[in-house]
C-alpha cells in the first residue's frame, strides 16, 4: 500500500513537471515567434509561422514580402480570422489587379462589414473610382469622411481628380465633423481656392474650437484679403468675433488704442521691429522708440481696413519727445494691392498730446486699404532719435475739417 502511494505521488510529480515543461515550451514558442515576426523578413516570418501556425498577422506580413505565395497567405490569414479586414483588402486588391472585379468587390465589402473604420471605406472609394462608378464612389467618400483618419489629404486629391469643383466635393463629404472641416480647409487653401473655403470655415467655426482652429481660420481670412474678397473676409471676421473666438472690434481700425496684443491676422495691427526702431503696445497706446539708426524709410505699424465707398476722416491722438517737425513720421492710406499711397498726414511732432487728421476717400472696387504708420526721412533732416506715442487712432465717416 505504501509503495502504491509513493508510485502515485511520483506519477503526479512527473505530470506536474511535464506540464511545467510544456508551458515553458509554449511560452518560449510565443516569445520566439513574436521576435521573428518583428524581425520582419520573409524567412523569419516562415519560421514564426512554423512555431505559431495560427498567427494570422504573420500571413499578412508574409504576403506583402513574398508575392509568389501572397494569395495563399492572405486566404490562410482570412480563414484563421474572418474579421481580418487587412487581409480582405489586400486580397481584394490582388483580385482586382488580376481582373477578377466581382471577387475583389465582395472582399472589399466584406472588409467594410467587419471593420467600420476609415481604411475599408477609403479602399472602396478607390475601387469604385477605378471602376468609374461615380455614385458608389461618392457614397464611399462620404462614409470615409464620417470616420476620418489622421490625414485624409489624399482623399480630397482623389475627389479633385473626379471633380475639381469645391462645391461638388463639399456636398459629398460628411457634415459637422471638425476633423474633416479643417482638413478640407487646408486642402482648398493649398489649391488656391479661398472663396470655396468660406463655407467649410464657417462649419469649423461652429464645430471646432479656438484652441485648435483659430490659426487656420486666420489663414483663410488672410487669403480672402489677398484675393480682394471683402464680403467673405468681413463675414468671417465678424463671425470670429460673434462666436467669441477672438476679442476684436467690428469697426475699423480694430484695436484703435493698441490696448490688446495684436492678433496674427491682417485685420489687426502688424507692428514691425527693425534695427534702430522698436515699438510696443500697452495701456498708454503704441510707443515707438527711434535710436537714430533706423532705416531712412520704414513701416512702424500697419492694418488692413475694409470700408464701404465714401469719404472718411482718420483722426489720431499722439505725442512725441525729441522729434523735430517735418521729419517724416506720418499716417498713410495705401492701396492694398499696389501699395500706392492714396493719402498721407502731416508729419507727427508735438511734445504735448495733440490730434492729427487725415481725410481720404474709398473708391468703388477698393474692398481693402492699408492703414499705415510710417517713417520716411525728409530731405535735409537727420534720422529721428526720440519717442512717439500713439494714444489712439479712429476712422469716421465724412471729410469735415
Amino acid at each position: 500500500m505504501l509503495n502504491r502511494g509513493i508510485f502515485v505521488s511520483l506519477v503526479v510529480r512527473a505530470l506536474v513537471v511535464c506540464a511545467c515543461l510544456l508551458g515553458i515550451w509554449e511560452s518560449w514558442k510565443i516569445i520566439r515567434s513574436d521576435a521573428l515576426y518583428w524581425e520582419g523578413t520573409a524567412a523569419s516570418l516562415r519560421t514564426s509561422i512554423r512555431l505559431e501556425p495560427d498567427c494570422w498577422l504573420c500571413y499578412i506580413k508574409l504576403a506583402r514580402l513574398d508575392d509568389s505565395s501572397a494569395e495563399d497567405s492572405l486566404q490562410t490569414s482570412l480563414r484563421l480570422n474572418p474579421y481580418n479586414s487587412e487581409a480582405a483588402i489586400d486580397l481584394g486588391l490582388r483580385y482586382e489587379s488580376d481582373g477578377e472585379f466581382q471577387r475583389a468587390e465582395e472582399l472589399l465589402l466584406q472588409a467594410s462589414e467587419v471593420d467600420r473604420t476609415y481604411a475599408p471605406r477609403w479602399s472602396l472609394a478607390n475601387f469604385y473610382f477605378r471602376r468609374d462608378n461615380l455614385p458608389a464612389f461618392w457614397m464611399w467618400i462620404r462614409r470615409a469622411t464620417e470616420i476620418p483618419a489622421g490625414d485624409i489629404g489624399s482623399l480630397f486629391e482623389l475627389c479633385w481628380r473626379v471633380s475639381p469643383d469645391p462645391k461638388t466635393i463639399e456636398a459629398n463629404i460628411a457634415e459637422n465633423n471638425p476633423d474633416v472641416d479643417r482638413q478640407f480647409l487646408a486642402f482648398l487653401i493649398g489649391k488656391g481656392q479661398p472663396a470655396a473655403a468660406v463655407n467649410p470655415a464657417f462649419a469649423l467655426l461652429r464645430n471646432g474650437s479656438p484652441e485648435t482652429d483659430q490659426s487656420l481660420l486666420f489663414t483663410v481670412l488672410d487669403k480672402l484679403i489677398a484675393v480682394n474678397d471683402g464680403v467673405d473676409a468681413n463675414a468671417l471676421w465678424n463671425g470670429l468675433i460673434r462666436q467669441h473666438w477672438i476679442v476684436a472690434d467690428t469697426s475699423f481700425p480694430n484695436n484703435p488704442r493698441f490696448s490688446r496684443d495684436p492678433l496674427p491676422v491682417g485685420f489687426d495691427w502688424s507692428i514691425f521691429a527693425l534695427d534702430g526702431l522698436h515699438s510696443w503696445p500697452g495701456s498708454s497706446g503704441l510707443e515707438t522708440e527711434f535710436t537714430g539708426d533706423e532705416p531712412e524709410s520704414c513701416e512702424i505699424a500697419e492694418q488692413i481696413i475694409s470700408l464701404p465707398p465714401g469719404n472718411y476722416r482718420l483722426e489720431s491722438s499722439y505725442r512725441t519727445r525729441n522729434i523735430l517737425p517735418d521729419t517724416g513720421i506720418q499716417w498713410e492710406i495705401a492701396d492694398s494691392n499696389s501699395d500706392k499711397i492714396l493719402a498721407s498726414s502731416a508729419s507727427l511732432s508735438s511734445d504735448t498730446l495733440t490730434r492729427v487728421a487725415l481725410p481720404f476717400t474709398v473708391q468703388p472696387g477698393e474692398p481693402f486699404l492699408r492703414l499705415r504708420l510710417a517713417y520716411h526721412r525728409s530731405l535735409g533732416t537727420l534720422r529721428v532719435s526720440g519717442t512717439l506715442v500713439i494714444e489712439s487712432v479712429g476712422i469716421h465717416s465724412g471729410s469735415s475739417s
